[in-house]
């Protein structure tokens, strides 16, 4: 064998050998991925949440050196603390909706500490529950008519921030003349008034850190503390949001209907929004109208027009197609039933938005938003395109 054989020889094997010693190295490490040998990644941090020396609820001191009691706060200040997501938003939200709900609490002299069972319940969400429970302060359906909420298949006012806020009061007055303790009010708003009143009698104690629950009721005010300590001390649980993170409070003013709204959408068209936004402000409203059988008052809530909210973010002022749709609703309706003003444009081939618009002494801006559509558009052959005549 030549010299340069031997030496391209020698070459190969030290390369083979150089891999194998690479392969079982990364075969080690991949070996040793789940090894308790493996040192977690410091920069990842979990603290414990900071206890407070002294709590209350409506004025009524919590226990803290009480056997249990810490560590069942605990549990809660964790769960809500870690639970980054949803803290987050209810943050957020009570921003927007406690200055109502404080409003009507001082009003029916309940304890503006309640605002917090609010929260407890339902995240200040329009959540329902397994149950059926709904609105922010989770009434069922029997209980929400027993306490003068209006719940059917057009209206729900479980939805109606301030008439279930309402309700809620009335059973807080009631619970508070049975126990005369708000702690236990509260707990009871849980389990009931029967409920609590037999634990109580039952277990021969009269407040409720001393009493065995059901675990759902057991954590129940601890929640409500928890929430408490969080809204009132974000900073202190790692939780920092700018004044500009918050959900503010919308404009808007009230007017009382008496009478049936065939149809809420162009109901909103007359008064210069759309059907979304009065839902959104509305959401009591379930179905696409309103009746009157029962004769009541409804309080409709509504935008004031033409104010940006800069604080959501967002510039909302009314002013745009609304306006000009609602402007043609109304000409229609001074038409006597008449259809003369809406003509139907189907488009022709080469047809483009500028041609249309010149054939109908229109502008483009004016197809555009009463057809939903961008100035950007390629129109096709058959498009249907809305045109209300001037």
């Amino acid at each position: 064998m030549s010299f340069r054989s031997r030496i391209k020889n020698i070459f190969l094997v030290c390369g083979s050998f150089v891999l194998l010693l690479a392969t079982m190295q990364l075969l080690n490490s991949s070996g040793n991925v789940g090894s308790d040998n493996n040192t977690f990644d410091q920069s990842y941090k979990i603290f414990p949440v900071p206890l407070p020396d002294t709590m209350s609820f409506a004025g009524e001191k919590v226990p803290m050196n009480h056997f249990g009691i810490k560590e069942n706060l605990e549990q809660e200040m964790l769960v809500n603390t870690y639970w980054q997501s949803q803290t987050l938003l209810v943050l957020k939200r009570a921003n927007r909706y406690f200055p109502v709900i404080q409003q009507i609490l001082k009003k029916n002299g309940i304890p503006d500490d309640f605002k917090y069972l609010a929260l407890a319940e339902s995240a200040l969400s329009y959540k329902v529950s397994g149950v059926g429970a709904s609105g922010f302060w989770q009434f069922m359906k029997p209980t929400a008519e027993a306490y003068g909420l209006e719940v059917n298949h057009d209206i729900d006012e479980r939805y109606n921030t301030e008439r279930s806020t309402e309700a809620a009061c009335k059973y807080f007055k009631e619970a508070y003349a049975e126990f005369h303790n708000w702690t236990l009010v509260a707990a009871s708003y849980n389990l009931g008034l029967g409920g609590v009143a037999k634990e109580l009698q039952k277990q021969r104690q009269n407040n409720y850190y001393d009493l065995e629950l059901n675990t759902e009721t057991a954590r129940y005010v601890y929640r409500i503390l928890a929430l408490k300590a969080l809204i009132n001390a974000p900073k202190q649980f790692g939780f920092y949001l700018k004044s500009s993170d918050l959900y503010t409070q919308i404009p808007i003013y009230v007017i009382p209907v008496d009478s049936t709204i065939n149809n809420l959408a162009d109901f909103a068209i007359s008064k210069g929004i759309n059907y979304r936004v009065l839902k959104m402000l509305n959401p009591w409203l379930l179905s696409d109208k309103l009746p009157d059988a029962q004769r009541h008052i409804y309080a409709i809530s509504l935008p004031v027009k033409n104010v940006p909210f800069i604080d959501l973010g967002e510039s909302i002022t009314f002013v745009d197609s609304t306006s000009i749709v609602a402007k043609a609703a109304d000409t229609l309706i001074k038409q006597d039933g008449s259809k003369g003003n809406l003509i139907v444009h189907i488009v022709k081939p080469g047809e483009d938005m500028q041609a249309i618009a010149k054939q109908y002494n229109v502008s483009v801006e004016k197809i555009c938003a009463w057809n939903s559509i961008s100035d950007t558009l390629k129109l096709k052959p058959k498009d249907e395109l809305m045109i209300f005549k001037q």
